[in-house]
Order: structure tokens, then C-alpha cells, then sequence
């Protein structure tokens, strides 16, 4: 881990790390927001964030806001990159496809199967990455917006007990099922649909996955709503399967990061409250 930068936030540190990934075969950055005490006081828990297309790990650290609440419950925010990164990365014109799209899937269709790894480089490589390097109890939440929400469903489903508890933002709830899911899913997994149900949060609870502890936030004035992020059916499944879980219409709101940022508090609290029990 190389630090690329490091500025001082309501007195904890926001730095930016780049690496090698082995996982993706490329260089790769990451930022992590330190509370005060971390290091000082012992290890602290961390809240893993997971991004949408076209997104970077500074839009969150830039525009959520999180870091105020962070540095008051003492917990690290972890927070990586959309997708493989490089001149080496094959990439295609669209924004919903390639580099800032990564899907948290593993690729197996070709060009895309030598990088593209990014459920993975998450679940793997990156956790146990700065597990080694950075000041943290091994305690881990996850949360995320939109494709970054279908990825911390799909991770906290997939990888049982590694997570306290999963959040999301107007996520991908359902991405079988819907045009950004289709696109995503036959170019890096192919025509193999039951391949696509691995990666499909809905169709892991219907398949009796565990679900941690869970909050959903959905904006009733999303543009993506009607199409391509299912709400209604996460939110019925989930009354269904009787889930530890709170899934919620919040009207008005968009699906921006305006939204995030009004929600944010929230959400860190409710994983504040797992990962200290």
C-alpha cells in the first residue's frame, strides 16, 4: 500500500492508497476514512462502501458527508474503486459497461475475465489488504448506492458471518430482471442465467440465503426507480422472509447524492449499532 494523499476530517484522516491488485491485474486506488482514536486507542470497526457506475472511491468520500459521523462513532469507512483501473483495462464507450461499471462480479467471458474480478478483489484481496495494514478490529459492515448497493447485498448474502450488518441505497435490487443487469451480466458472465442468479440479491433470498441485519433507502422521485432497480420486490421479499429488516420509501428524494448525504447518519448508526455488539 503506497498512501497517495492524507488530510486531516474532523480529526480523524482521509488518505488515499494506491496498490497492485493481483485480483484485476492492474493498479488500483482505494480511500479510507480513519476516526480520531484509531491506532491510538485500539482497533476499530469498519464500514465497507460500495459505489455506482461511473463513480470513483472519492465521489463518496467528497459528497456523502459520512466522515463527521465516522470520526463520532469511531468507526473506519473503506472505500474502493468501481472497477479495474489502467491503460491495460479493456473499456467500451458507454457509462453503464467497463471501467467505472465492474458489477462486483467476477468476469468469465473474454476480454473481460483477466480483470474484471471485482467480487473477488472485494471480499478477498482488499479486505484482508488493509486487515493487515490499517488500524481495524477485523469488524466489518457494508453498505452502498445503486450498483454499489446490488454489490453490498450481494457480498453480505454470498459471504456468510463476514458481514454484521448490509445496507443500500436505491439498489439494484434485482438486476435479472432489469436492462442495466442484462447489459452487465451477459457481457461479463455470458448466457449462462443461472451464472446471473449468483449475483442477483433477490434471487439469493429466494434461494435462503442468510441476510444480516438490513436497511434499504429508496427515494420515491428516482428516475431509475420504474425500470431498473425492482424496490417493490426486495421490499415484499423481505416482509415475506421475515428479515431482521427495514425497507424504506423516502418521498421526494432522488437518486442522487443529496439523497445519500440526507441518509447517510442513519445508516452508520444502525451499523454502528451491530458492529458494537
Amino acid at each position: 500500500m503506497k498512501l497517495v494523499s492524507n488530510v486531516r476530517c474532523f480529526g480523524g484522516e482521509q488518505r488515499r492508497y494506491e496498490h497492485v491488485a493481483e485480483t484485476l491485474n492492474c493498479s488500483m486506488q482505494f480511500s479510507v476514512y480513519l476516526p480520531p482514536h484509531a491506532g491510538k486507542h485500539g482497533p476499530v470497526p469498519a464500514v465497507l462502501w460500495l459505489s455506482g457506475l461511473t463513480c470513483t472511491d472519492e465521489n463518496f468520500s467528497s459528497k456523502a458527508g459520512a466522515q463527521r459521523v465516522a470520526a463520532q462513532l469511531g468507526l473506519a469507512l473503506i472505500i474502493p474503486d468501481t472497477s479495474p483501473r489502467g491503460d491495460e483495462v479493456p473499456d467500451e464507450d458507454a457509462y453503464d459497461f467497463a471501467k467505472g461499471a465492474g458489477f462486483y462480479v467476477n468476469a468469465t467471458q473474454q476480454p473481460w475475465a483477466k480483470h474484471y474480478q471485482m467480487y473477488d478483489y472485494i471480499t478477498k484481496e482488499l479486505l484482508e489488504l488493509v486487515s493487515q495494514e490499517l488500524p481495524l478490529s477485523g469488524q466489518f459492515s457494508i453498505s452502498g448506492h445503486s450498483m454499489g448497493g446490488h454489490g453490498a447485498l450481494i457480498m453480505a448474502l454470498r459471504e456468510h458471518g463476514r458481514f454484521a450488518s448490509v445496507s443500500a441505497f436505491a439498489p439494484i435490487a434485482h438486476p435479472t430482471q432489469c436492462p442495466w443487469g442484462h447489459k452487465a451480466f451477459s457481457g461479463y458472465l455470458g448466457d449462462d442465467r443461472e451464472a446471473w442468479r449468483e449475483y442477483d440479491a433477490v434471487e439469493l433470498l429466494r434461494a435462503g440465503k442468510p441476510c444480516p441485519p438490513l436497511l434499504v433507502d429508496q427515494g420515491s422521485a428516482d428516475n431509475f426507480l420504474a425500470e431498473q432497480l425492482n424496490f417493490s420486490v426486495l421490499h415484499d421479499l423481505a416482509e415475506e422472509l421475515d428479515l431482521i429488516a427495514e425497507v424504506r420509501m423516502q418521498e421526494g428524494y432522488d437518486h442522487s447524492y443529496y439523497f445519500i448525504a440526507s441518509f447517510i447518519e442513519e445508516h452508520l448508526k444502525f451499523h454502528n449499532n451491530y458492529l458494537s455488539n
